[in-house]
């Protein structure tokens, strides 16, 4: 709101543009409507609807254009010169960048014992905002990034010392799917950031799942990316950081709720409370009863059954059954895996237990 207040009165007229995947895209609509600015933003095609139905409600034109963020900035940069319309980026303006830095002041407020701050990294402005008041206030404070590894292009500049355009795949941290991050962002980043990390599709299911069940907040898969570095298993679950004070910031809950649902079968199929198997079993009446019975005695929930006998070329009385269970976690389906194997069923695991 304060960028866009220092526009000008000319700026009220013409009016501001924006590429974003979302949630800046949602700050300039909410933002432009208070002060009655008249706001376009460029989404990618990947945009969640979610984002996309809100920005329309807060006012804003909205444009879908391009599979990523850079072919959205590409495409507005256009609109700049035939519209003459001003371009508020939301991770490269200094003023942004500024603005993020506030958050670091809070973050010291309420935690004054902070060890580490792990910050989810997209097009670099929060991360730098964040690094540069943090390490102006308290310097010993370990600055950490996290990025997607299917758009790792923060740690792709810090290997070329310049932004450098990154190979872009959809993921669930939709948000931080930025193909070249921002040069003021990247320059401020690079002086203060301690380290930077990636985190898999699998981790970030994962931490929206922790999210949900532990604290009750629905957080995008952008957002959780910063805890999916922390959980077990992942590139920050290391000594010198277990029982420290790590401040966290969840920075965004957009999130469509069948993407949601996704998010969260994966997060169980990654907790190994979701597993799925093929079973050979006998085609005559009652086959598929004793392999269901013997689950049951397993306390395995069967969530989905499908039986193939099409494409099973062994017995003509063998039908291949696959199963999806839930579980209570690895150990249950470790338990699961061997009573199976001990009733002589072949039996393809599809998750690694």
């Amino acid at each position: 709101m304060h960028h866009l207040r220092e526009q000008g009165d000319d700026f009220i007229n013409t009016g501001a543009i924006a590429a974003s995947a979302g949630n800046h895209a949602l700050a300039m609509a909410y933002h432009g409507q208070l002060l009655g600015i008249k706001v376009t933003v460029v989404m990618p095609t990947i945009a969640p609807l979610a984002k996309v139905d809100k920005c329309r409600k807060f006012g804003a034109r909205v444009i879908i254009e391009g599979a990523h963020i850079g072919e959205s900035k590409a495409y507005a940069e256009t609109l700049v010169e035939s519209e003459g319309l001003t371009y508020i980026n939301g991770y490269d303006d200094p003023e942004i960048l500024a603005g993020a830095g506030t958050m670091a002041i809070e973050m010291i407020e309420d935690v004054p014992c902070i060890d580490a701050v792990v910050v989810p990294v997209g097009g670099a402005g929060l991360i730098a905002g964040i690094s540069c008041a943090i390490k102006t206030l308290k310097p010993d404070v370990k600055v950490y990034g996290v990025e997607p590894q299917f758009c790792a292009s923060f740690t792709a500049a810090l290997k070329a010392g310049k932004p450098v355009p990154t190979e872009t795949t959809p993921t669930l941290a939709d948000g931080l799917a930025v193909p070249v991050v921002g040069s003021h962002a990247f320059e401020v980043a690079r002086h203060y950031v301690d380290e930077t990390v990636l985190c898999s599709e699998k981790e970030i299911s994962l931490a929206v799942l922790r999210l949900i069940e532990n604290e009750k907040m629905v957080v995008e898969g952008g957002g959780a990316s910063g805890l999916a570095a922390l959980l077990p298993g992942g590139a920050l679950d290391r000594p010198e950081l277990k029982g420290a004070n790590i401040v966290v910031p969840l920075c965004g809950g957009n999130i469509d709720t069948t993407t949601l649902g996704r998010v969260i079968d994966r997060g169980l199929a990654a907790d190994c409370r979701l597993s799925n198997f093929t079973a050979t079993v006998s085609d005559r009446p009652g086959g598929i009863a004793k392999l269901t019975s013997l689950l049951a005695e397993q306390g395995a929930s069967i969530k989905d059954i499908y039986h193939e006998r099409a494409w099973l070329h062994t017995n003509v009385d063998q039908v291949q059954v696959k199963c999806v269970v839930e579980l209570q976690g690895k150990d249950h389906a470790c338990r699961l895996r061997a009573a199976l194997k001990a009733a002589g069923y072949p039996v393809i695991w599809g998750s690694s237990v």
